[in-house]
């Protein structure tokens, strides 16, 4: 009986590890080998070493990417968190079921849809000559504001834009989150004669924690691999001003043609990555509270 339950957990076990091992760990692995050559796609590969490392540490347009990039994780998943909690704490202090069910399917509408076609809807929707944006700010008396001439324009743009996107699925997170507190410690704390800020201090807050976690660790993830907005919006400039790692990797793969060098910034890339989550979750053993 033992060993029939154990092949029936390996069968259903096996197509995960197999897509995870082709899709995830070769590309991976492949991806740093390349990042060890000088391979142009028309020619045979060369062995580099460490050449493709040390010329991107004098790139300066990878070091303003990689600031730009910082940028998006920063203030992209603060106001995506902030926003998300805001949204979640509202539509949870709603009595009516209906009202909620349709919310969540309003703010997690803009997901399903793919990035290119958001960016490329909201690149009219922002215009600065015909954009409806810009014609409520005049409506206002708000003089125009530049989103794709001004480099802080179009800096506030991308991040407007990918964080309208993704803010319904953290919100889903932090609603499912709150679901999950007791309601008998809430009432406990309104009978202590907290009010609606320690209450939320106190109780809501410590005991969302384990949310707060993963919704920062995935929206960090996301941020990190932010792409489509800044490429397809404002093609990473004026200048270098929105151009991310991700359109580096793009650009020296696929422009250039310097396959290794975009398979080094990827590696990179990817080692950042694993370091900020690894950070995270260290410090997280401070402020996760564990039910």
């Amino acid at each position: 009986m033992n060993r029939s339950v154990a092949l029936l957990k390996l069968v259903f076990l096996t197509p995960a590890v197999v897509g995870l091992g082709v899709f995830a760990f070769v590309p991976i692995v492949a991806s740093v080998v390349l990042s060890l050559f000088h391979w142009d796609l028309l020619s045979a590969p060369t062995f580099a070493g460490a050449d493709n490392y040390a010329a991107l540490v004098q790139d300066a347009s990878l070091w303003s990417s990689l600031v730009n990039t910082l940028g998006y994780v920063v203030i992209g998943v603060i106001a995506q968190i902030a926003i998300s909690l805001g949204l979640a704490l509202l539509v949870d202090s709603l009595r009516w079921r209906w009202v909620k069910a349709a919310t969540r399917s309003v703010f997690f509408f803009p997901l399903v849809l793919s990035a290119a076609s958001v960016s490329i809807f909201m690149k009219y929707f922002f215009d600065e000559n015909f954009g409806v944006v810009n014609w409520f700010l005049s409506v206002l008396g708000v003089p125009a504001v530049p989103w794709f001439t001004s480099p802080v324009g179009a800096y506030a743009l991308v991040i407007i834009v990918y964080v309208w996107q993704n803010v319904g699925f953290t919100f889903l997170l932090f609603l499912g989150g709150l679901a999950q507190i007791p309601e008998d410690v809430r009432e406990a704390a309104m009978l202590d004669g907290a009010g609606p800020w320690q209450r939320f201090r106190s109780v809501t807050m410590p005991l969302l924690s384990p949310t707060t976690l993963t919704a920062s660790v995935m929206a960090i993830i996301s941020g990190f691999q932010i792409f489509e907005q800044p490429f397809v919006l404002t093609a990473g400039g004026p200048g270098d001003s929105t151009q991310s790692m991700v359109m580096s990797i793009y650009e020296k793969g696929f422009r250039d043609l310097d396959f290794g060098s975009a398979s080094a910034i990827g590696v990179v890339l990817l080692l950042i990555i694993l370091l900020v989550t690894a950070v995270q979750f260290r410090l997280s053993r401070r402020f996760v509270f564990y039910q």
